[in-house]
């Protein structure tokens, strides 16, 4: 027997009243429960089951015009198919989900003007906040977000006066850890590849890799350094421009992604890892452990970065005039095989 559906509207769509009344509870407690504001266990569970059983479906449009709320939270990365931002994106989202929440994501393929025009349009009430991951960031980015009628929430490195919370790693640090642990293993003509220098990440990573030698008394030679992109392609291409022009006995590469296309080229240039070349790369990210051999990796914590950014953005959300805030995630060296001490001696 098909139960009557309670307090229908006309067009037959169950309402928070039918919800309420299937549930036993009041309206008001129906209404907390389905806009994510909390409730008892009990309650929850009794206002949830009876939705699924009546079939309810929020009215979105509705329910952001009562609230001034969306329901939506936005996050803007250059690349979604890098394996950094999927982890930023996973944590992101089970933190958002916890709130009643739902994650969009936008691709701006670090052009700057898109972002900039992304973050004006999202924040003209759009979504109910934003978390911004840009590899570069210019004085556009910082007036967007600074005007924006909705919190923004920054992953990366922001000047130290800018008024926008912000979760930050420092790259240059964890380039020093992979190249102390390079020159710990006997290497000392250690190769870097590198990503534009024109972003955030490329700059900090070329200073750290510079002061690193010259803390072990190693001075860079050029021929071992070479700039490309933070993607495959463009990484095998800028290791075998280096391969063609110098004999490394390590490279240090500026991500996991030009990493796999540096540890191609060598194979494919005949050289063995880490036999006559150590290989680390940075980020740490899942294609680290996949390759073979597997990838010693600088982790900069991007699943912790996107959790710990989509707390503040909550918190933000729920308490608009709290201070900005600056949290950092610490760097940390993955040393896996690529990078191992090998005995000195002919191949066997």
């Amino acid at each position: 027997m098909v139960r009557k559906r309670l307090h229908d509207p006309v067009d037959g769509r169950p309402t928070v009243h039918t919800v309420a009344a299937r549930a036993g509870v009041s309206i008001a407690s129906a209404s907390r429960v389905l806009n994510g504001l909390g409730a008892s266990d009990e309650t929850i569970r009794k206002v949830r089951a009876a939705a699924a059983e009546v079939g309810y479906v929020p009215n979105a449009i509705a329910r952001s015009l009562q609230s001034q709320r969306t329901g939506l939270v936005a996050l803007a990365v250059e690349d979604i198919g890098n394996p950094v931002y999927v982890a930023m994106m996973r944590a992101i989202e089970a933190v958002v989900a916890s709130s009643g929440r739902q994650l969009v994501v936008h691709a701006t393929g670090g052009h700057i003007p898109s972002e900039t025009a992304l973050l004006r349009r999202l924040a003209n009430r759009y979504v109910d906040g934003m978390i911004v991951s840009p590899i570069r960031v210019t004085n556009d980015h910082l007036t967007a977000m600074i005007e924006s009628p909705v919190p923004v929430v920054v992953i990366g490195q922001l000047r130290e006066d800018a008024p926008v919370d912000n979760v930050r790693t420092d790259s240059r640090t964890g380039v020093g850890l992979a190249v102390d642990h390079l020159v710990a293993t006997g290497r000392r003509r250690i190769g870097f590849v590198n990503g534009p220098l024109d972003t955030v990440p490329g700059a900090a990573r070329d200073a750290g890799f510079r002061a690193a030698l010259a803390g072990h008394g190693i001075e860079p030679d050029e021929r071992l350094i070479e700039v490309g992109d933070f993607q495959y392609a463009a990484g095998r291409a800028a290791a075998e421009r280096l391969l063609a022009r110098a004999t490394p006995d390590a490279l240090l590469c500026a991500n996991d992604l030009i990493a796999v296309g540096a540890l191609h080229a060598l194979l494919a240039g005949g050289r063995r890892v880490p036999h006559d070349v150590a290989l680390v790369g940075m980020d740490d990210t899942e294609l680290a452990q996949m390759m073979f051999p597997q990838l010693s990796s600088v982790s900069l914590g991007s699943a912790e970065r996107g959790r710990r950014a989509a707390e503040l953005l909550l918190q933000r959300i729920a308490e608009p005039a709290l201070p900005p805030r600056r949290e950092h995630v610490p760097p940390a060296l993955s040393v896996r095989a690529s990078s191992e001490p090998v005995a000195a001696g002919p191949a066997a």
